[in-house]
């Protein structure tokens, strides 16, 4: 059997102009990365702004389990089988990180013969976004410690440095560090932080922001720090807000690359949806409603942390409106959560089925909270059974949802045509009436709350003590009514990744909270997440290689 690095490096790829033409964009428009990427150009979106807009596809998952459930996949194939169907379709993505490239997750392509192409590229380097927002996130940390060795005008208190250093890689021994060592000049002796940089308020920005203007503005309203009077201290007011956007001017220009099908695919932006907001940019998914009659895009991990946060933090700041949800598992996913060994998956067990699609139907109930209809999607695999579909196919219908089977890691576009079909008539037969799950009025801890206990299925919410200090000054300081972002493991549906299923009577803990005025949004880290990750035992980058002739081999 082939790998996906193998297919991928089979594929004909089309020249990314020809690309483009097939919806619209003209040769003017893009900036080349060679013959297979492009950026859009700024002037692009002000032919099309005034086009109306396409419909809304958010693909989502069950919370992500060893057995696999290819949320990205099934987005790829639904948006080659939206071809096959003759509608005009683009899918917008994320762009991988390199940390869980060479850790343990892998690329964040697709697989099978639903991939987006060229694979190396978009797993490795791709077009330097993410090279661009660590530069600018370490400008503006360079900036500070120079300000504050410099005279220290703004009274900046070293204790109260809130700006954190970043790489994208997983290097746990960086996430506490003291910078400063040496003799006077080497600056002033402080402990310090990495995050990855997936994680960093500037990848949240570039996300969020609608053009360079707004991308700006949300740079200088950073809080870095606070004074000795206890203060926030901003990039603006360091005047590193300059700067920054010229590191990032090119960076905010959505990619174009496309699938193994040559469907159009926006690649762009990538924070990760444990611990930021887990969606592609606003400015790729307006662009794309504007191209096209369908836009598939995607949340990251499961719908209690990407889908959330795409319905509340996305939605909300872009004024976005999602037609339909489409809702990934797999029978093996949904065995794993009902205590099946990972060896046994391949074994037909409706009873361990029946104990583990609770998971599924929390999802199912949580997305419907939002108000918009939801599709559920089976991944295939040869050691399914008919009884384990029509199990839950049944329990799906029961619970309002429509159901297909998808067959795209194998088939491509031709095993997605079922979904796609139950996809649109979603969309032509059910009005999506979506609203946000809270009120921008209500107080921090009440919106806290509400995420806890309506999605994740808490008893309640305990706070550490430094926590309920840190709502109290993020309230004073005027930021009340910003969504919040949980920082949650993916793996539960609580904070303790060993909880599968559907947990019940169980508390979500918040141990630190803190503002990310530019994002506009606030962040409460839960349990023991991290926000720089660590390399398993064995990290893929041991399995990754290039030969004499510069193949690359070994990514998945």
């Amino acid at each position: 059997m082939k790998t996906d690095i193998q297919i991928a490096q089979e594929a004909q790829m089309a020249h990314i102009k020809d690309v483009a033409a097939s919806i619209g964009i003209q040769e003017e428009d893009l900036e080349f990365y060679g013959k297979y990427k492009a950026k859009l150009s700024d002037e692009l979106w002000e032919k099309v702004k005034d086009n109306k807009d396409g419909k809304l596809v958010l693909v989502t998952a069950i919370n992500p389990t060893p057995a696999g459930e290819g949320k990205t996949t099934t987005s790829v194939g639904l948006g080659q089988a939206m071809a096959k169907l003759n509608q005009k379709a683009i899918i917008a993505l994320r762009e991988p990180s390199l940390g869980p490239c060479f850790g343990i997750k892998g690329g964040a392509a697709g697989g099978g013969y639903a991939q987006v192409v060229p694979m190396e590229d978009l797993n490795l380097h791709f077009t330097g976004d993410f090279h661009a927002i660590t530069s600018a996130n370490n400008l503006l940390a360079a900036l500070l410690d120079n300000h504050i060795q410099q005279g220290n005008s703004l009274q900046i208190d070293p204790r109260q440095v809130v700006w954190k250093r970043c790489l994208d890689m997983n290097d746990r021994v960086l996430r506490n560090v003291v910078v400063g060592l040496g003799n006077k000049m080497d600056g002033m002796v402080r402990e310090d932080h990495f995050v990855i940089t997936v994680a960093s308020e500037i990848m949240a920005i570039l996300c969020l922001a609608n053009d360079l203007h707004d991308l700006k503005e949300r740079l200088g309203r950073i809080v870095v720090a606070y004074n000795f009077a206890g203060e926030p201290v901003t990039a603006e007011q360091l005047n590193a807000t300059g700067a920054m956007t010229a590191l990032l001017k090119d960076a905010i220009k959505p990619n174009l690359i496309q699938t193994l099908e040559h469907t159009p695919a926006l690649v762009h932006g990538g924070p990760f949806a444990n611990i930021a907001h887990g969606c592609n940019s606003v400015r790729a998914t307006k662009t794309a409603l504007k191209l096209c009659d369908i836009v598939i895009t995607e949340a990251g991990f499961g719908a209690d942390l990407g889908a959330e946060k795409f319905m509340n933090i996305k939605c909300r700041s872009a004024q976005l409106k999602p037609d339909a949800v489409v809702l990934v598992a797999t029978v093996r996913a949904l065995k794993y959560n009902g205590g099946v060994a990972k060896n046994d998956l391949g074994e037909e067990n409706l009873e361990a089925l029946a104990k583990g699609i609770v998971n599924l139907e929390k999802h199912i109930e949580n997305v419907q909270k939002f108000g918009v209809p939801v599709v559920v999607t089976l991944n295939s695999f040869v050691t399914d059974t008919e009884a384990e579909y029509k199990f839950v196919k049944k329990f799906c219908e029961e619970r309002g949802c429509e159901f297909a089977l998808s067959e795209v890691w194998a088939r491509g576009g031709e095993g997605g045509v079922a979904l796609a079909e139950k996809v649109l008539e979603t969309l032509n037969t059910k009005e999506s009436h979506f609203h946000t799950l809270y009120k921008d009025e209500l107080s921090l801890k009440e919106k806290i709350e509400t995420i806890a206990k309506e999605i994740y299925g808490a008893s309640g919410v305990e706070y550490a003590p430094a926590a309920e200090k840190q709502i109290t000054k993020i309230e004073a300081m005027g930021f009340k009514e910003l969504p919040v972002c949980m920082a949650k493991n993916q793996y539960s549906l609580s904070d303790d990744a060993a909880l599968l299923g559907r947990p019940e009577n169980f508390k979500i803990h918040i141990r630190e909270v803190y503002v990310s005025a530019g994002a506009g949004f606030v962040v409460a880290l839960t349990g023991a997440i991290m926000t720089m990750p660590g390399l398993p035992k064995v990290p893929a980058a041991n399995g990754i290689d290039v030969n004499t002739e510069g193949q690359i081999t070994g990514l998945f």
